[in-house]
């Protein structure tokens, strides 16, 4: 059974019955004529035949439909002649055509057996060997012995036995049960590689005097965020957590009631940018906290006394405290090598650190619902604050209005940021790089910086910018990253070329203190339906959403959890429903026992 498992590339019944047959052959005997283009089997007496240079006429008489049809065969092999022989008998199977209100079997062929529909299938597994194994072994009981519902698993054996034709794309239930086993075998998946251990926490503090002691508000978002990490470290095992918020919605205030409640933390960011601003509202919040910063500048200095450690990937390499609670920022900014360092970190010791992921890339909901069965999963959906930000498409013709613009917008002491695709040109593009922009900018107006990626004074250029700039000129290395308060405009050339997340990500630079803000997506489409509602809404969830209608879902799945697969059958922009009732179906057999 394992060796056709593997052969197939399924490892249970579940899986297999998804290996849904591309085409039937309907092998009963027709009691009258079809409709042009379906298929036809008669028990028939060859009564004539007739070769041309191209084709073989065979004329039949069809004891089942009681008159006589012809039969055709363009360019015959000759295994195909030698099939028919005037005066024998035998069932033959074919395609029915009509031409001048006479009907014909194209191509027909000799079948041995009538009376039933035949799967085909594409596989590893030759078509009729594969159908005699799922037959002998794709049972009801197999199915609901791995927990599917009979209902759903009724559904599926139809499709691989079928009483009736089934239409070429499956529809109502049928497409229900192949979505709901498609997620079954997914989540239940997810489910079996997640491991729960014993946490290092046994004391923390309590959330409320941390918010009691802030000179604002905290949103209805982040005080369930910070709940629900207070009720993984009571659990006594160990959480994996990621908190996934849009710009601006005030995660560092969740980083900074976490570290509160477990007393000893460490966090890492990816760029020293953000540490040093994660470490300055630390020290500005948490009183009475001892906190450190570590980044590659940092002397060496033994960091068993501190209460809250902040880095960047430097921490990977100094001698660390074995602290309760491991934190990082936008994790997947991080290499291979520096992930599997902090996974060694994470996961020393018999009992394992809290683990909590921070990410500002909102998510769709239906991500969040599956990703959620391997690792918990907070949505901080709103904004301390609404940001007042003007999205609009331009082209090649508004470019001395923008120009107006981005002068009163100097004047009035706020920044522009303009985003270019590229750092040198390209003849693929057509759209100017940074390198054939950058000497209009500089020429026409002071304070003009430039950076990118492979910029290795690009934190340094940042920072002079924050300072004393008007313009910056960049690509997206400034995505997610530094706060600037003044940054009131963004401009970004060749928009369509980014995806709808990244979008929003560099939309959210600016605005970030009440500022009225200004998004130009310089565009040379002259319609473009994906940008237009992009423009409709600043909400990043929204957005999530839309990207996710756009893409129709299927590379969702990738990531750390699972090096995730398409689905064939679901469509996460629609199927949510199905979603929570196979979560909810799986919850009843979840094992929580600790490794």
């Amino acid at each position: 059974m394992q060796a056709k498992f593997s052969k197939l590339g399924v490892r249970s019944f579940s899986e297999l019955a998804l290996l849904v047959p591309h085409s039937y052959e309907d092998l009963r005997l027709s009691d009258s004529l079809p409709l042009e283009g379906e298929s036809i089997t008669i028990d028939a007496t060859v009564t004539s035949l007739r070769r041309t240079p191209s084709s073989l006429q065979v004329g039949f008489f069809a004891h089942n439909l009681g008159d006589n049809i012809s039969g055709v065969l363009f360019n015959p092999k000759s295994y195909m002649i030698h099939t028919f022989s005037e005066g024998s008998r035998g069932y033959f199977h074919g395609i029915i055509s009509y031409k001048n209100g006479f009907a014909s079997i194209m191509m027909p062929k000799k079948v041995t057996s009538v009376g039933a529909i035949t799967p085909k299938y594409k596989s590893a597994m030759r078509t009729d060997l594969l159908h005699k194994f799922i037959t002998q072994n794709l049972t009801l009981d197999a199915l609901a012995s791995e927990g599917l519902k009979r209902s759903v698993a009724s559904e599926l054996l139809a499709l691989h036995s079928p009483t009736i034709m089934p239409p070429k794309e499956p529809s109502g239930a049928t497409l229900r049960a192949l979505k709901y086993t498609e997620l079954f075998v997914y989540l239940r998946e997810l489910l079996a590689k997640r491991r729960y251990f014993k946490a290092k926490m046994s004391e923390f503090s309590s959330y409320e005097n941390f918010v009691r002691h802030l000179p604002f508000k905290l949103t209805d978002d982040q005080l369930s965020t910070i709940k629900e990490i207070r009720s993984d470290f009571a659990s006594g095992i160990a959480a994996r957590r990621i908190v996934v918020g849009d710009v601006g919605s005030g995660k560092t205030m969740v980083i900074l009631a976490a570290a509160f409640m477990a007393r000893k933390s460490i966090l890492m960011a990816p760029t020293t940018i953000l540490a040093n601003q994660i470490y300055e509202e630390a020290k500005r919040f948490l009183s009475g906290f001892s906190i450190a910063l570590v980044t590659n500048k940092s002397k060496k200095e033994d960091l068993e006394s501190y209460d809250f450690i902040i880095g960047t990937h430097a921490l990977l390499y100094r001698d660390l405290p074995s602290v309760p609670l491991v934190m990082v920022d936008e994790q997947h900014r991080f290499g291979t090598q520096q992930r599997s360092l902090l996974a060694k970190l994470v996961d020393e010791g018999v009992s394992k650190a809290h683990f909590l992921q921070f990410s500002a890339t909102p998510i769709p909901r239906t991500q969040a619902m599956i990703e959620s069965a391997y690792i918990d999963v907070s949505l901080i959906k709103t904004t301390p604050f609404t940001k007042d930000i003007t999205s609009r498409i331009i082209s090649k013709g508004d470019f001395k209005e923008l120009l107006s613009h981005i002068q009163s917008e100097i004047k009035a002491s706020h920044q522009v940021l303009l985003i270019y695709p590229l750092v040198e040109q390209s003849d693929a593009l057509e759209y100017q790089s940074i390198e054939e922009a950058r000497g209009f900018w500089e020429e026409n107006f002071e304070g003009v910086y430039v950076t990118y990626g492979a910029d290795k004074q690009k934190e340094q250029t940042l920072l002079e910018f924050r300072q004393s700039g008007n313009i910056l000129v960049a690509t997206t290395v400034v995505e997610v990253g530094i706060s600037l308060p003044r940054l009131s405009t963004i401009i970004i050339v060749g928009a369509e070329r980014l995806g709808l997340a990244s979008l929003h990500q560099l939309r959210g630079r600016v605005s970030r203190t009440g500022l009225k803000g200004y998004c130009f997506l310089y565009t040379n489409l002259k319609n473009s339906t994906r940008l237009e509602r992009f423009c409709s809404t600043s909400n990043g969830f929204e957005i999530a959403e839309l990207d996710l209608e756009f893409r129709k879902s299927g590379d969702l799945l990738r990531g750390e959890n699972q090096s995730g697969k398409a689905f064939r059958w679901v469509d996460l922009s629609t199927d949510a429903d199905i979603i929570a009732e196979v979560k909810a179906d799986l919850a009843t057999s979840t094992d929580r026992t600790l490794s």
